[in-house]
């Protein structure tokens, strides 16, 4: 065969040839698309059995808008007819964690297009309001605008996923973006300016749903706490490197830097399977084992897995709708409340008002220099959520939530305590810088503690304990009302910040502290668990 000779490059079992070899399968089929009329019709999956009308829905339904996945079903036909052949090559896939990675690592890509359009504000507000002589509530507004762009994203966010994929739904919000941050960095006038936040947000609302789902999906349940908090991870890296290259690049510039991620996630998607469940909801049931094949690695059994997504699919057919009426129900309104609830607590505790006006909290705090401790904020966050993706299957989902709400409530205690009392003193006495020191201590805190649990595990307990069958309308529902919250929480910050720092942060304070009675009251632990058996638990 003409294009046997790429699968013999994966026979080395070094690391880059073992990331590379789902790319490999794909130039293979490309040139292999011509199988024998028996062979197409016989529809064989990777164990060699016939699964194209186990549910007599496979026929009937039609491959849907932009889904780009055939290469890896063409792949996994390939290993069956010559298992010979595949005997060293398959070696490059045999740990299913590599394939697994490598499609985490792509579809990162767009948390960090998210991270950056939210970093973005807050090296960038001298600039901006010097160069188009914006007002300080004009720049607000900016800054609030990826809120209102991510709500009407989030909105759509569901049934995009739904009707054109995962992978569909993150080139869709790609699209967006690029164009939106292009808007950005030619704007004259705040109205271009705020049509390019616009858009950017809408592709950010988009992929703040889709990537965590995509990843639940396609993740084997002792690394789905990890690679879930890759979402997070990857949001902190996109901050930090708005912060860092603002420190250096002017506003316009930076803005053409943020077309990047998607520019380089569009092409990438091609190379990835689509979400296995998503598939197999769809009625797709050859591609449902293909892609799950190729993401557990070809000489693993997955028949458990199959059968188990399957019978969990089977519970509720894919064409019967769902109505906000029927949310009501037990097994639906536990894991929405849930979701909902930590998606909102999470913004209402302020990150991302504190975020975007991280260096005018930090020259409240006596700096000159704000941008400098902003990078170094950033810095923290980013190692923190690091340790937390280490820490999430080892300790758990709810015993770092409240960890975390712990932390955050003490930190934020102290800053607000420490804000009030510098007002009593002098600019140039000891006591004044003592108190600066530990807002300071404060706020450094707060990020470590922000980043250990209530970062990144309410997106990971969303996309976990959601049902599949309500998942497009609920993770709509849910995602909508973290960015609400999103928008309140950064149109007030600046403005509560002018009224009182310590006041400001004696509101987080509060809700932090709820945080943490919502945790240990209704928070499950999911760690260990297949998704089947977290939603089932809610019967």
């Amino acid at each position: 065969m003409e294009s046997s000779g790429l699968f013999f490059l994966c026979a080395r079992s070094s690391l880059s040839d073992r990331l590379i070899s789902p790319l490999l399968y794909f130039f293979w089929s490309a040139a292999d698309r011509q199988p024998a009329e028996g062979q197409r019709q016989a529809k064989m999956s990777f164990r060699g059995e016939e699964s194209g009308s186990e549910d007599g829905r496979g026929s009937d339904l039609k491959k849907p808008f932009l889904h780009t996945g055939s290469w890896y079903r063409m792949a996994g036909t390939m290993g069956s007819r010559q298992s010979s052949m595949m005997n060293s090559s398959t070696y490059a896939i045999r740990d299913s964690a590599i394939s697994v990675v490598l499609c985490t690592l792509i579809v990162a890509l767009g948390p960090i297009q998210f991270g950056f359009t939210g970093g973005y504000s807050s090296p960038t507000q001298d600039g901006i309001i010097a160069d188009l002589n914006l007002s300080l509530s004009e720049f607000s507004i900016f800054g609030s605008l990826s809120n209102v762009g991510a709500m009407v994203g989030a909105i759509a966010s569901g049934q995009i996923a739904e009707y054109i994929g995962r992978k569909g739904s993150l080139m869709i919000a790609s699209i967006p973006n690029i164009i939106g941050w292009l808007a950005i960095s030619f704007a004259r006038d705040s109205s271009f300016l705020y049509m390019g936040r616009l858009l950017a947000g809408f592709g950010v609302g988009v992929i703040s749903y889709t990537v965590p789902v995509y990843i639940a999906e396609i993740s084997p349940q002792n690394l789905r706490g990890a690679l879930g908090s890759v979402n997070q991870l990857s949001v902190t890296i996109g901050i930090l490197m708005a912060y860092l290259l603002g420190m250096f690049i002017r506003w316009r510039m930076l803005a053409v830097i943020g077309i990047l991620p998607c520019t380089v996630l569009i092409p990438a998607l091609f190379f990835i399977p689509e979400s296995p469940r998503w598939l197999a909801k769809m009625g797709m049931t050859e591609d449902f084992e293909a892609s799950l094949q190729v993401l557990r690695g070809f000489d693993t059994d997955i028949s458990a897995e199959v059968n188990e997504i399957k019978r969990s699919v089977a519970s509720s057919t894919r064409r019967t709708a769902i109505r906000f009426t029927q949310l009501k129900q037990k097994r639906y309104s536990l894991p929405l409340m849930i979701g909902i609830g930590l998606l909102v607590l999470q913004q209402l505790t302020g990150i991302n008002g504190i975020l975007f006006y991280a260096s005018n909290i930090f020259k409240s705090a006596g700096l000159t220099n704000g941008d400098l401790p902003t990078f170094g904020l950033g810095v923290i966050q980013v190692l923190a959520t690091g340790v937390t993706t280490w820490l999430l299957d080892r300790a758990g989902r709810r015993i770092l939530l409240i960890v975390s709400s712990v932390v955050m409530s003490l930190s934020l205690l102290l800053v607000s305590v420490a804000f009030f009392l510098e007002g009593t003193f002098s600019a140039d006495s000891n006591s004044f810088h003592i108190m600066s020191i530990l807002s300071l201590v404060g706020l450094v805190g707060y990020v470590i503690g922000f980043s250990l649990g209530m970062g990144a595990i309410p997106w990971i307990i969303m996309s976990e304990i959601l049902p599949v069958n309500i998942k497009s309308l609920a993770g709509s529902v849910a995602t909508l009302a973290n960015w609400l919250t999103s928008f309140v929480v950064t149109m007030s910050a600046n403005l509560l910040l002018n009224w009182s720092t310590g006041g400001t942060f004696a509101i987080y304070t509060v809700v932090s502290a709820l945080t943490l009675v919502f945790v240990i009251i209704w928070v499950p632990e999911t760690k260990g668990r297949t998704l089947e058996e977290i939603q089932w638990s809610f019967r």
